[in-house]
């Protein structure tokens, strides 16, 4: 029963929702924007799950004392502080959108910016033109670089079409293939899950 009433309530719920969407009958629309409540509803109580298990997991850090519990504790803090900050004051204006503006956004950029030196160091590594495939990278990277700033305008007045023509042909269709794999392989997983092929997400293996 452990598993066989959610593979129910995901067959019912996920095939109605399919039907919804081909037939335009008010019935369905009401019934399937209603459950699409519910998804927002269920969401949002799981977020609150999250919450409560990074501070089962750093307090129990803390106590056992593992590698680097001291910056569990200021994660902790500033987690409770926040919170507190936008339950108080409300999450636009006050302390909390002050703390997001001066400090979230200054360490995001921060992240981001040393991303750009590992993303720099790996794509060093994949231009190396070892095989024909990995020339034509290396050629296209360097014309769209060079085509990006404003010396490529100087060095030939065709480079910025000629990026552009990149970007939108070569590079679109290419984009268009990667994703047209992805979506038939979420529409594979997803049919694997709604006729309860895949049970992965309740904890066990197939059957």
């Amino acid at each position: 029963m452990k598993q066989t009433i959610p593979l129910i309530i995901v067959f019912t719920f996920g095939f109605f929702v399919i039907i919804a969407f081909f037939i335009p009958l008010r019935v369905f629309q009401d019934a399937s924007q209603t459950f699409e409540t519910w998804y927002t509803g269920v969401i949002a109580f799981f977020v609150f799950i999250g919450i409560f298990n990074i501070i089962k997991v750093n307090v129990n850090k803390i106590q056992r004392k593992l590698s680097d519990w001291q910056y569990s504790i200021i994660l902790l803090f500033f987690l409770a502080f926040m919170m507190g900050a936008g339950f108080i004051g409300g999450p636009e204006g006050g302390v909390f959108d002050y703390l997001f503006e001066h400090m979230q956004i200054p360490l995001g950029a921060t992240m981001f910016s040393l991303l750009a030196f590992f993303v720099a160091s790996a794509a060093f590594r994949a231009f190396r033109a070892r095989t024909p495939e990995a020339t034509l990278l290396l050629i296209a990277a360097v014309i769209v670089m060079i085509g990006r700033v404003p010396i490529g305008y100087y060095i030939w007045k065709g480079f910025p079409n000629l990026v552009e023509w990149i970007m939108s042909v070569p590079n679109t269709a290419a984009k268009r293939g990667i994703l047209f794999g992805a979506d038939l392989g979420l529409i594979s997983m997803a049919l694997r899950v709604l006729l309860g092929i895949e049970r992965s997400y309740m904890g066990g293996g197939r059957e």
